[in-house]
C-alpha cells in the first residue's frame, strides 16, 4: 500500500456544515471563518448561491463574498461557493467567487428532491456553468451527489457515476469529486468506485466528500486516499448534516481527520491545536455540541485544547 506525502483538506463547514443550521448572523460565521482561516487550511467551501428560501441559512451569499478578499489576500486561501444552476453560477461569479462547484446527484429521486430535475436534466447543464465559471474567470468543480447511495432510491449504479464524470471531463471540468451524501458507504466500496474513475479523471484533481453517519466516514477517506484521492472535504467539529438523511451526523471531522493522516505520515498543511480551537468556535457559533471525536478527547499529543 502506498501512502501520498501529502493530501489537500477543503474546509467545508461554513456551506455544507452550516446549510442546515438555523441562519446565523454574519459576524459569527466571519469569526468562524476566521478559526478556520488559522488552522492553516489552503482552501474552504465558504457559501453557496442558491435559492434563499430553500436554504436561509446561505441567504447572505453576496455579503459573505464581499468579505472573503481580505482573507485571500492575507492567508493565502482559496475559496469556493457551490452552486445549483446557471443562475447561482452568473452570481457566484458576479461576486467574485474564483471557484465554482456543481453538484449533480447520481440519483434521479434525489436530484429531483434536491433540484427539482433528474439527473440527465442537471448533468446537461453542466456545459452552461462551465461556461458561465470559465468566461468569469472561475475554475468549475463536478461532484457527484449519492455516489454509493441514495436515501430514496437505494444503492447507486456505479456506472452512472462514471457517466456524469465521463461527461464533465469531456466538458471541461477544473476538478471531479464523488460525495458520500448520508454516510453510507465503506472503504470496499470506496476502493472500487475511484479505481473505476480513475481512468476518467485522468489527470484533473479528483476528490471525495464523506459524512461520518454509520462511523465508516474517516476508515472510507483513509481508503480513498490508498485507492488514489488527494483532496478530502472535512468540517470543523463534523459540522452539518444531509437535509434528506434525518438523524445523519455531519461531514468528518477536520481535526479528526487531520489526526488520522498525521499519524499516517501523511501532511495536510493544517495545524491540528488550531483545528481543534476551530471546532470551538464551530460548536460555539451553532450552539450545540459537536460530533467530533477530538474535540471530545483530545489529541494523543496535545491533549484537550482550549481557545
Amino acid at each position: 500500500m502506498s501512502l501520498p506525502e501529502h493530501v489537500t483538506i477543503r474546509e467545508v463547514c461554513l456551506r455544507d456544515g452550516l446549510q442546515i443550521e438555523a441562519p446565523i448572523p454574519l459576524a459569527a460565521k466571519l469569526a468562524l471563518l476566521e478559526a478556520v482561516v488559522a488552522t492553516g487550511v489552503r482552501e474552504v467551501e465558504a457559501t453557496a448561491f442558491v435559492s434563499p428560501s430553500k436554504v436561509p441559512a446561505l441567504a447572505d451569499a453576496e455579503a459573505l463574498a464581499a468579505e472573503l478578499p481580505r482573507f485571500r489576500d492575507t492567508h493565502g486561501v482559496e475559496f469556493s461557493a457551490l452552486v445549483a444552476g446557471p443562475g447561482g453560477a452568473n452570481r457566484a461569479v458576479a461576486a467574485g467567487m474564483d471557484s465554482i462547484e456543481y453538484v449533480v446527484s447520481a440519483s434521479d429521486a434525489h436530484s429531483r428532491a434536491n433540484v427539482g430535475r433528474s439527473t440527465a436534466e442537471s448533468t446537461d447543464l453542466i456545459a452552461d456553468i462551465a461556461r458561465i465559471a470559465h468566461d468569469g474567470g472561475a475554475t468549475i468543480e463536478v461532484i457527484v451527489a449519492t455516489a454509493w447511495d441514495c436515501p430514496f432510491d437505494g444503492p447507486t449504479d456505479p456506472a452512472r457515476v462514471v457517466d456524469i464524470a465521463t461527461a464533465a471531463v469531456e466538458i471541461g471540468a477544473d476538478r471531479i469529486a464523488i460525495a458520500d451524501t448520508i454516510g453510507t458507504t465503506t472503504p470496499r466500496r470506496v476502493t472500487t468506485l475511484v479505481e473505476l474513475l480513475r481512468p476518467v479523471v485522468g489527470d484533473l484533481p479528483f476528490g471525495a466528500h464523506f459524512h461520518n453517519t454509520r462511523g465508516a466516514g474517516l476508515a472510507s477517506a483513509y481508503a480513498a486516499v490508498t485507492a488514489g484521492i488527494r483532496r478530502l472535504d472535512s468540517s470543523a467539529g463534523g459540522l452539518g448534516g444531509c437535509p434528506f438523511a434525518p438523524g445523519a451526523t455531519g461531514n468528518i471531522a477536520t481535526e479528526d481527520l487531520v489526526y488520522l493522516l498525521r499519524d499516517s505520515g501523511i501532511g495536510t498543511d493544517v495545524d491540528l491545536q488550531a483545528a481543534i480551537r476551530a471546532a470551538d468556535v464551530a460548536r460555539d457559533v451553532v450552539g450545540h455540541d459537536l460530533p467530533s471525536a477530538l474535540l471530545r478527547a483530545g489529541d494523543r499529543v496535545l491533549g484537550r485544547v482550549r481557545p
